[in-house]
C-alpha cells in the first residue's frame, strides 16, 4: 500500500498554484517595467545587481510604487502575503538572471516591503489577519542571539541511502513523510545533509505596546517578531520600530516545557487503568488536540519608527546636516533657518516646551540643554568621554518636579519614565532571563538600557534602596552597563541622560543645612549629576498670584495657545538638526574655561563654604559640556567665550544654590560667648553703650542670607589687608600695634553704610549686625586674629586672660581673601 501511494505524495508539491504563479509573473512584469521619475531605467535595476554580492539577499520594494503600477496585484500580495511570498522571491531571482548577472543556483533572495499602509496595533493582532501583511509598531524589549534556521532540508534515507531534496521546514524540525525510493518503506529514519541544505540568518525578538497605544488601566502586551536574512540585528533593545510583515501560527512548545504539563495531559488521556504509565510520547503521539498554538509575527522589514529624532537605523552615524536638510520639505527647512536667526531662541524654547509651568526659569534652561547635549569624544587611547548631561532637581513637595518629568518623557520619542521606589537594580540595568524555547539565557533590557541615546527619567530618586543607586555609577559616568551572571559576560551602552527628582529628608528644604544633608544621596551619586536644581516652596505674594492664575486657566481650559512659539514637532526637528553639530572650542573659550574652574576649586578651597560637594574634573567637564550644549543651540561649529559664560552662570547658579544656607549669627555667637565669657562679664560692655531696643534686637536670632554675608566679610577683610599694607609701608616702629582695633573698623564700616541708614534704630542695628560678622570671622571662620594680653592671677583659683574691650585684629596670614 505505501509503494503504491509514493508516487502521488512525491508528485503532491509539485501541484500549482495559480494564483501564486500569475502573481509571480506580475511582479517579475513590475520588476522588469516599473521606471524612476524622469529616468527610462527600471527603478530596481541597480538594487537587484546588488543582491549577486555574498553578503547582500534582500531587495526593499515600496509598496507605494507596486500599487501605482499594478493595483490587482498589490491587492493580491497584500491578502494573501505568507501564500505568495514563496513567488514574489522566485520571481526576483527570475529577473535577476534575465538583466544578465550570473547568480549561484543555490542561493536564496528576498523581497522586503516598505511604505505599507495597512497598520495594525499589538492588541490588534487577531486570527482574521493571519497570512496578510500589516505593518506593527512596538518598543523591543528582548533580543536574542542570531541562530542559523532550517528553510529546506536534504534528508538521506539511513536504510537505501536515497536523497529526499528541498524538504520545506515549517518553524519546526519536519522530515520526510515517507522515502521517495519506490522499493523503501522507510518514514522515520532520516539523516540531515547539512551541506546540501538551505539555511538563512534568523533572529527573535520581543517588541511590547508602546505607552501612546496602551488603553487606560490595561498591561503592555507583547508579541515575539521573527526576523530573517538583512532583517537580523537591525532592531536592538529599546528602539521603537516598524515591523512590516505577516501574522503566523506556531505551536507553542513552551507549554509542553511546563512542569507538570506531561502528567496532566496524560492523565487527561487516561481512559483505562492499562494505559496510566503512557504519558506523552512526543508531538506525534500528543496530537493535535493537546497541541497549543500562538501568534507570532514574521517580518520581512524593520524600519525605525521615527528616524528624524531619537529613533535609531541603521545609517545613522553617517547622518550630516546635508542628509538631514534633504530629509525636510522646503517649509520645515525655512522654519529651522528661522529658529536659527531667532535671538530670544533661548528663552522661546524654554516657554515652548514647557507651557503650563510657570517659573523655574533655571530648570527650564538645564533641562532644554541637557536635550542639546553635548558631544561624545573617543581619546587615542580608546576611552569614552560623555557627552550626555545629568540633571538632579530636589525640591518641596508641589513644585512641578514630577510634571517636568512627565513633559521630557513626552517630548522625547526615546525617554523612558520610572519610579525609584519601584526599580530594582537589575530593572534599570539589564536582567539575565532564560528563554522558555531555547534554555538559553539572554539579556532583557532595562530602563538605562531602552533609554539609549535618549533620556531615563527617575522619579522618587531619594526613594531608590543604596544597592540599586550603586547599580547606576558605572552608567552615569562610562555609560555602559557590565553583567556577568549566569554565564553571560557583556558589557552594553547606555548612553542616556538621566533627569532625576528627588525629595528633601523630612518633606521639606531646610536652608540652614547643606545639600548632602538635605538628601539621602551618595557623594558619588551626587558628583555625577551635571546640575543640581534646588526648588523651595517659598511665600511670595506675586509668584503665588501668578501660580494661581495659570492654574485656574488650565483647569478652566482657558490657556492662551500664544504663549507656546513654536510647536513640538518644529522643536523636536530642530533638536535633530542642532544635534548633528560637533562644536569645538575655540582657544578664548579654553581659557576662561580654564579661569572658571580655577576659581571654583580655590572657593571649594577656601573653607568658607559648605559645599553640597567637592569641586572635582567632573565639574570642569560639565562646564565643556553644557558650552558645547549651548553651541549647538546656536547651530554653530565653534564655542564661543559668551556660549561658556552662560555655561558657567547655570552651573554657579547650580552649585551657589546648593551651597549656601543662610548664616545664622545669633546661635553661633551665643555658643561662644557661653564658653569664652563668665556671665558676670557679659554684663560690663561700658565701651559700647547699648539702649533698651538694641538689647531687644539681641535677644532675637539674627539670620543673614549668604551673599550679604559674603559681601560684609570680602568688604571687612579687604580694607583689613589693604590697612595692614599701609602699615608695613609705613614700618612703624611700635612693632605689636599691627592690626585695627575692633571700634575703628567698626566704625569704618558704618562710615561706609552711611548711605544706606536712615534713622538711629538702623544705625544700632548695623552696628550690632557688624559686631557679630566680626565676631563669627574670629571664632568660627578664624580669618580674623583677636590680640589680646596674658595678665596675672586673678583672685579665683586658676588662670585667666584679660579680655580687652577693644581688642586689636590682624588677618590671618593663611586666609585667602576672595576678591568680589
Amino acid at each position: 500500500m505505501d509503494i503504491a501511494e509514493n508516487p502521488n505524495k512525491a508528485a503532491a508539491p509539485k501541484q500549482k498554484d495559480a494564483i501564486g504563479e500569475k502573481t509571480q509573473k506580475l511582479f517579475q512584469d513590475f520588476l522588469e517595467l516599473f521606471k524612476s521619475d524622469g529616468t527610462g531605467v527600471p527603478k530596481y535595476k541597480d538594487g537587484a545587481r546588488e543582491l549577486i554580492r555574498p553578503e547582500r539577499n534582500t531587495l526593499e520594494v515600496s509598496f507605494d510604487d507596486v500599487e501605482a503600477f499594478n493595483q490587482r496585484l498589490a491587492t493580491t500580495i497584500q491578502e494573501e502575503y505568507y501564500r505568495v511570498y514563496p513567488y514574489v522571491c522566485a520571481a526576483l531571482k527570475l529577473y535577476i538572471q534575465d538583466i544578465g548577472e550570473d547568480i549561484p543556483a543555490n542561493k536564496d533572495v528576498y523581497v522586503s516591503f516598505a511604505d505599507v499602509n495597512s497598520k495594525a496595533r499589538v492588541r490588534e493582532l487577531t486570527a482574521n489577519k493571519v497570512g496578510t501583511l500589516i505593518r506593527i509598531t512596538g518598543q523591543v524589549v528582548r533580543t536574542h542571539p542570531v541562530h542559523p534556521e532550517l528553510v529546506k532540508g536534504t534528508f538521506i534515507c539511513l536504510d537505501c541511502q536515497t536523497a529526499v531534496k528541498d524538504v520545506e521546514q515549517q518553524f519546526k524540525y519536519t522530515q520526510p513523510s515517507i522515502c521517495r525510493n519506490p522499493t523503501c518503506s522507510n518514514r522515520s529514519r532520516f539523516m540531515l545533509d547539512i551541506s546540501e541544505s538551505h539555511f538563512v540568518d534568523f533572529q527573535k525578538v520581543r517588541i511590547q505596546e508602546t505607552q501612546a497605544e496602551l488603553p487606560r488601566g490595561s498591561i503592555p502586551r507583547s508579541v515575539e517578531v521573527v526576523l530573517r536574512a538583512e532583517a537580523v540585528e537591525v532592531a536592538q533593545a529599546g528602539d521603537k520600530c516598524d515591523f512590516t510583515g505577516t501574522l503566523i501560527v506556531v505551536p507553542d512548545v513552551r507549554q509542553l516545557s511546563v512542569p507538570g504539563a506531561k502528567v496532566e495531559a496524560a492523565s487527561r488521556g487516561k481512559m483505562n487503568d492499562g494505559y496510566d504509565m503512557e504519558g506523552i510520547a512526543g508531538l506525534k503521539a500528543l496530537g493535535v488536540r493537546e497541541l497549543n498554538y500562538r501568534f507570532a509575527f514574521l517580518a520581512c522589514s524593520v524600519k525605525s519608527a521615527n528616524p528624524r529624532f531619537g529613533g535609531r537605523c541603521t545609517g545613522e552615524e553617517e547622518m550630516t546636516t546635508e542628509k538631514c536638510r534633504d530629509q525636510m520639505t522646503t517649509q520645515e527647512w525655512e522654519k529651522v533657518f528661522h529658529m536659527t536667526q531667532d535671538k530670544n531662541l533661548y528663552s522661546n524654547l524654554c516657554h515652548s516646551l514647557f507651557p503650563s509651568i510657570h517659573g523655574n526659569e533655571e530648570v527650564k534652561r538645564g533641562v532644554l540643554l541637557m536635550l542639546f547635549g553635548g558631544v561624545a569624544k573617543k581619546a587615542d587611547e580608546g576611552t569614552n568621554l560623555r557627552g550626555d548631561i545629568n540633571v538632579c532637581i530636589v525640591g518641596d513637595p508641589s513644585t512641578a518636579k514630577s510634571q517636568i518629568l512627565k513633559m521630557v518623557e513626552e517630548f522625547s520619542p526615546r525617554a523612558i519614565y520610572t519610579s525609584g521606589k519601584a526599580s530594582t537594580a537589575a530593572g534599570l540595568t539589564a536582567a539575565v532571563v532564560k528563554d522558555e524555547e531555547s534554555h538559553e539565557f539572554v539579556i532583557e533590557a532595562g530602563a538605562l538600557m531602552l533609554a539609549d541615546n535618549g533620556v531615563c527619567c527617575i522619579d522618587e530618586f531619594d526613594k531608590m534602596d543604596l544597592k540599586d543607586q550603586v547599580a547606576i555609577h558605572e552608567a552615569m559616568e562610562q555609560q555602559t552597563i557590565s553583567i556577568t551572571k549566569a554565564g553571560v559576560k557583556a558589557t552594553l551602552n547606555a548612553r542616556t541622560s538621566i533627569l532625576a527628582a528627588a525629595n528633601p529628608i523630612g518633606g521639606r528644604y531646610d536652608r540652614s543645612r547643606a545639600l548632602r544633608q538635605n538628601i539621602s544621596m551618595s557623594a558619588p551619586i551626587m558628583s555625577r549629576f551635571d546640575l543640581f536644581f534646588i526648588l523651595v516652596d517659598e511665600c511670595n505674594e506675586v509668584i503665588d498670584y501668578a501660580i494661581a492664575r495659570r492654574i485656574v486657566d488650565l483647569h478652566s481650559g482657558s490657556m492662551e495657545d500664544m504663549e507656546r512659539v513654536y510647536t513640538t514637532e518644529e522643536i523636536q526637528r530642530y533638536i535633530t538638526f542642532a544635534r548633528l553639530f560637533k562644536p569645538q572650542l575655540t582657544k578664548e573659550s579654553q581659557e576662561y574655561i580654564v579661569e572658571e574652574y580655577k576659581r571654583l576649586r580655590q572657593r571649594d578651597a577656601s573653607g568658607t563654604t559648605r559645599s553640597a560637594w567637592r569641586i572635582t574634573v567632573r565639574q570642569l567637564e560639565s562646564m565643556i559640556r553644557l558650552s558645547e550644549a549651548m553651541a549647538r543651540m546656536a547651530c554653530v561649529d565653534k564655542v564661543r567665550p559668551a556660549h561658556v559664560k552662560e555655561a558657567c552662570r547655570l552651573l554657579n547658579k547650580s552649585i551657589i544654590r546648593v551651597e549656601q544656607p543662610d548664616i545664622q549669627l545669633e546661635q553661633d555667637e551665643d555658643e561662644i560667648m557661653d564658653v569664652e565669657m563668665p556671665p558676670s562679664e557679659q554684663t560690663t560692655q561700658s565701651s559700647q553703650p547699648v539702649s533698651q531696643q538694641s538689647q531687644a534686637a539681641r535677644k532675637k536670632p539674627v539670620a543673614l542670607s549668604y551673599e550679604d554675608y559674603k559681601k560684609m566679610t570680602n568688604l571687612i577683610l579687604i580694607h583689613m589687608k589693604q590697612q595692614e599694607q599701609l602699615l608695613e609701608l609705613a614700618a612703624e616702629e611700635d612693632g605689636e600695634e599691627t592690626g585695627m582695633r575692633q571700634s575703628e573698623l567698626v566704625n569704618w564700616y558704618l562710615k561706609e553704610m552711611e548711605h544706606e541708614i536712615e534713622s538711629e534704630a538702623e544705625l544700632l542695628e548695623k552696628k550690632y549686625l557688624v559686631e557679630k560678622v566680626i565676631s563669627k570671622l574670629i571664632h568660627t571662620d578664624h580669618a580674623l586674629i583677636q590680640l589680646t594680653q596674658t595678665g596675672m592671677k586673678s583672685d579665683k583659683d586658676g588662670e585667666g586672660e584679660t579680655v580687652e574691650e577693644d581688642p586689636i585684629l590682624v588677618l590671618h596670614p593663611n586666609y585667602i581673601v576672595s576678591g568680589h
